[in-house]
């Protein structure tokens, strides 16, 4: 059912919905790379033997192999090829690959990495002499659960997938135990920052130096798909994608973090009608239980736009400013002129009524400090920083038992109804209690009880 069809947006420029061939003729977007395709291919059909097919036929150079998450590959080659590709029985659609952008700080363009912008004490390379508690785990009661062990191991044994620009995978405040590098070359590590600040948020160790995480010492998979310049492409993605859904069941992981995003839309039908083989990798994912939190993006406006977070299947997490860890909106500014416990200025929402309702959440994420690459730590901001609240809260109530033997779908129901539960005084202006106009940015999520 189309209940959200909505063009993809040229002006945000980044990982627009592929479109089915009968539309290539359109002008391209920007962010279309020249004679880069995906290919999805009809169930049952074999990804490497169409691949190598693709290639003796069509003289095109194969990029990305799929095999979990759905069947397909990702190819080099001319319009030509790829229109000879889609009249192949084998194959359900063809579209442009297209480029991708870690979401973070906000900048003229309303959606950019955080790289160049960050602050306080990024990359330094020292960690701090004590641990602190960042505010946004204190806000969300992330430290009232009982994984507090204090000998930097945690107690949470759920394997969390971060679907970023790497992990720095020697910082001594993270437990990273492998990856795949769906980028350029090989090594999974962080050449950015920004992985390994969602990663420290998430899961940095409970040791007595650096900060803390909402689930500390969990396991973490450094699941590399953008470059240095926290840029990928649509194919890298859904080869991140890919990997988790291959290795979810052996690896115990059960939840990945995408801090990552751009313009399209959610057709309601997991991809299959308007040709999105980034939403039918997710749904494809989600259906071997892996639980995918993402972030609604940094556009202020509807998140409908943005995938993944239009995607009905995934928790869209927006923006809370709190300086403070605490409710009642007292505090001051510190890195960002936002107001304390307010929805953050940058942050995307949803409208009152939307079907996207369902599947919205809020966490903070102003002036977030956690881990950086070189061994250092960073504050910045962005939904990007909001999203890995909800991914370790999702790691502490399957870990607790609360979501212990739920779907996806049910994850995302207990933990916007525990979410919503909570007295007034938890919350902030722009939640469900005290709406802002017509935007939504969902309740505040609530990590106590588990």
């Amino acid at each position: 059912m189309l209940h959200r069809l909505i063009g993809p947006l040229a002006a945000l420029g980044l990982l627009l919905g592929l479109l089915p061939m009968a539309a290539q003729a359109q002008p391209a977007p920007a962010d279309v790379i020249p004679d880069q395709f995906i290919v999805v291919l009809q169930p049952g059909a074999s990804a490497p033997d169409e691949a190598r097919a693709a290639e003796q036929a069509q003289g095109v150079q194969v990029l990305q192999v799929y095999e979990h998450a759905l069947q397909g590959f990702a190819f080099k080659g001319s319009a030509q090829a790829a229109q000879a590709l889609a009249r192949n029985p084998n194959v359900q659609f063809v579209g442009q690959d297209h480029l991708v952008q870690a979401v973070g700080q906000t900048g003229p363009d309303g959606i950019r990495g955080d790289a160049s912008s960050a602050r306080a004490g990024g990359g330094s390379g020292t960690a701090t002499a004590a641990q602190t508690l960042p505010t946004g785990v204190d806000r969300i009661q992330g430290d009232a659960s009982s994984t507090r062990s204090g000998d930097g191991a945690g107690s949470v044994n759920v394997a969390v997938a971060i679907i970023d620009t790497g992990i720095d995978l020697k910082h001594p405040d993270l437990n990273v135990v492998g990856g795949k590098n769906c980028s350029t070359g090989r090594s999974y590590d962080d050449g950015n920052g920004h992985g390994t600040h969602v990663a420290g948020t998430v899961a940095a160790k409970d040791n007595g130096t650096g900060v803390v995480g909402m689930a500390p010492g969990a396991p973490l998979y450094a699941v590399r798909v953008l470059n240095n310049t926290g840029s990928g492409t649509w194919s890298t993605v859904v080869c991140g994608i890919d990997w988790v859904t291959g290795n979810a069941a052996a690896r115990g992981i059960k939840v990945a973090n995408m801090s990552l995003g751009g313009g399209g839309s959610d057709d309601g039908n997991c991809g299959n009608t308007n040709s999105d083989a980034l939403h039918k990798a997710i749904c494809g994912s989600v259906a071997k239980g892996v639980t995918y939190v993402v972030a609604a993006g940094n556009s202020t406006q509807d998140l409908a736009t943005f995938v993944p977070a239009a995607y009905d299947e995934v928790l869209a997490v927006t923006a809370v400013a709190d300086f403070d860890g605490q409710p009642g909106g007292l505090a001051s500014p510190t890195c960002r002129t936002d107001v304390d416990d307010t929805a953050a200025d940058f942050s995307n929402f949803t409208g009152i009524g939307s079907p996207d309702v369902g599947h919205t959440i809020a966490a903070p994420g102003v002036c977030i400090t956690s881990t950086w690459m070189g061994g250092g730590y960073n504050t910045i901001s962005g939904t990007s920083m909001a999203s890995p609240h909800v991914t370790g809260t999702v790691a502490l109530c399957l870990g607790g038992g609360a979501c212990a033997g739920l779907t996806p779908g049910q994850i995302i129901v207990r933990l916007r109804a525990d979410a919503a539960a909570q007295p007034a005084s938890y919350g902030f202006t722009g939640d469900p209690s005290t709406p802002l106009g017509d935007r939504y940015y969902g309740p505040l999520v609530y990590a106590g009880g588990y």
